[in-house]
């Protein structure tokens, strides 16, 4: 089968750095090929810029494979791009028409500084997660195996779901809130399904809960964009989990 070209209209968000004021740009790329993928189009526009000696953009990406979340770009006005369950790097040129015009924009939440053009500063999920979303473990002499520890297997399959979660941030890029209560609900539910986790359920729910408000994320006004939006589907179930395990930490 031969391969299908498109000729497509970009408009990009440039932004020199954190302190300056970006604007959106326009960019022409012709022909693009419908088999390769989002990144692979932007690596295309990046030769054509870098061939023009002009400054290439920015944006972030590692597996591309739709693995570790890295790839975060809110297109046309959806995070990750028109397609569900998928990351940005999973998205393919198929998904848009000949002519089409893409705007291209990084996450916009108070607490995802902008660092360059389509690069944005998530360390504070990292925050959330060191206050927290671990389990502490002596490995001085003879420790348990885990597989020992039997476990309910609705409760494994929650936890695994749960556990799916790569911190993508594209709960927080959809949220009218700007609110992570999907992210730290998720990170909570892992751990409190599971034996291993209840030992240090009191203060990890306390202390993951205090480090989101610190990083100025909003609250959950339960509207769902989150849970439409996140390539892993990870459900807001595990927001009213949070909340439960928050209260019962509160009132102990």
């Amino acid at each position: 089968m031969a391969t299908k070209y498109i000729n497509i209209n970009l408009k990009v968000w440039r932004q020199k750095d954190a302190k300056a004021k970006g604007q959106m740009e326009s960019y022409k790329l012709d022909k693009v090929s419908t088999d390769s993928s989002f990144l692979e189009m932007l690596d295309q526009l990046n030769e054509q810029l870098v061939n023009e000696r002009k400054e290439p953009v920015a944006f972030d990406h590692d597996c591309r494979e739709g693995i570790c979340g890295m790839c975060s770009l809110y297109i046309n006005g959806r995070a990750h791009g028109p397609d569900r369950f998928i990351t940005t790097c999973q998205l393919h040129m198929r998904s848009f028409k000949d002519g089409e015009t893409i705007f291209i924009e990084p996450w916009r939440s108070k607490a995802f500084p902008v660092i360059k053009d389509l690069v944005v500063d998530r360390s504070s999920f990292d925050r959330i997660q060191q206050a927290g979303g671990f389990v502490s473990v002596n490995t001085s002499g003879n420790t348990i195996d885990a597989n020992a520890t039997p476990i309910n297997k609705a409760d494994a399959d929650r936890a695994f779901e749960a556990a799916a979660c790569i911190g993508c941030g594209a709960c927080v890029a959809s949220c009218k809130n700007g609110s992570a209560m999907l992210f730290v609900g998720a990170k909570v539910s892992q751990y409190a399904l599971l034996p291993q986790g209840k030992v240090e359920a009191h203060d990890r729910v306390l202390n993951m809960v205090r480090q989101m408000d610190e990083e100025g994320f909003g609250n959950c006004t339960n509207t769902g964009a989150c849970e439409i939006e996140c390539p892993k589907g990870i459900s807001l179930e595990n927001i009213a989990r949070m909340n439960r395990e928050y209260l019962k930490a509160s009132l102990s």
